[in-house]
């Protein structure tokens, strides 16, 4: 490692400064005598082996693009936190049947990208719960959900391209809202808790929904620490850092996402997540 180590923190072209506050993450590593700037993933002209340290934070456009993506992590695993085989793991929701085995978890069936298994696959999710929630396997933000009671909704004709999962649409979304527990190297640090705008499940602020900042709770606290437990048993490798994303259903905190790839901080609302992140770094960089 040079006497001033490098790290690379990767976003996408739509985001050439990283997300948002992400000066401050910049700031926050150089207090501690480690150099960073921020690289576009699919940018020829970065010289990934400079690195000693590559940390993906904005590569928001992956779940378009998750061949070339995860390709491109494999390439720079050798300094890559969290690590390609993490990412290929997680970049599919289908995951979510996997840790079922270990933590409570949303219902998830994960549907081949066939309209036949999908057409199957409702009426049989539909006949259980009554109203599901059908997403591709790969995605981001939001995009591509779809909310419906019936497999004849006209919404399903213009489904993003599968695979896809299908989960029951949980109620207290609406109430309860979706938590989200941050965790670096294994510890649980902060919770956010968000609601969804009108009229629409999505918690992003770009559909509506709102963000703040709460005391941990120690149920949800529980269930994240496990989930990130497991994921690291499954994958032989626990992760340096994660968001895990719970919704109350059939009574109890489950997990609804598990966040290992690119989780965003949420810096403008909780800027003390630019420190902590930063002291991950400056510890995985010191066991190299």
């Amino acid at each position: 490692m040079s006497e001033r180590p490098l790290v690379l923190l990767v976003t996408f072209a739509f985001m050439p400064e990283g997300e948002t506050g992400g000066e401050l993450l910049v700031a926050e590593l150089a207090d501690r005598g480690i150099a960073a700037r921020w690289v576009v993933w699919d940018d020829p002209h970065v010289d990934w082996q400079a690195a000693d340290l590559i940390a993906v934070r904005s590569t928001w456009d992956y779940h378009r693009r998750a061949g070339e993506f995860l390709a491109w992590a494999r390439s720079v695993d050798d300094r890559l936190l969290n690590g390609a085989a993490t990412f290929a793991w997680n970049a599919d929701k289908g995951y979510l049947v996997e840790l079922a085995g270990h933590v409570p978890t949303v219902p998830t069936r994960r549907v081949e990208d066939r309209s036949e298994a999908l057409r199957a696959a409702l009426a049989e999710e539909l006949a259980r719960w009554g109203a599901v929630v059908v997403k591709p396997v790969t995605g981001a933000g939001g995009v591509g959900v779809c909310v419906v009671e019936t497999a004849l909704d006209d919404r399903l004709i213009g489904l993003t391209a599968g695979p896809w999962v299908v989960q029951p649409l949980v109620a207290s979304i609406a109430t309860d809202g979706e938590s989200s527990v941050y965790l670096f190297d294994g510890e649980p640090v902060v919770q956010v808790d968000k609601l969804p705008g009108v009229d629409d499940i999505r918690v992003h602020g770009q559909y509506g929904g709102s963000t703040r900042v709460v005391d941990l709770n120690s149920e949800r606290v529980e269930v994240a620490r496990a989930a990130v437990a497991a994921a690291g048993r499954l994958l032989g490798r626990r992760p340096a850092y994660a968001r895990v994303d719970l919704l109350r259903h059939d009574g109890r905190w489950c997990v609804s996402e598990l966040e290992l790839i690119e989780p965003g901080l949420y810096l403008d609302v909780l800027p003390e997540n630019a420190a902590r992140f930063a002291d991950l770094v400056a510890g995985v960089l010191v066991g190299r």
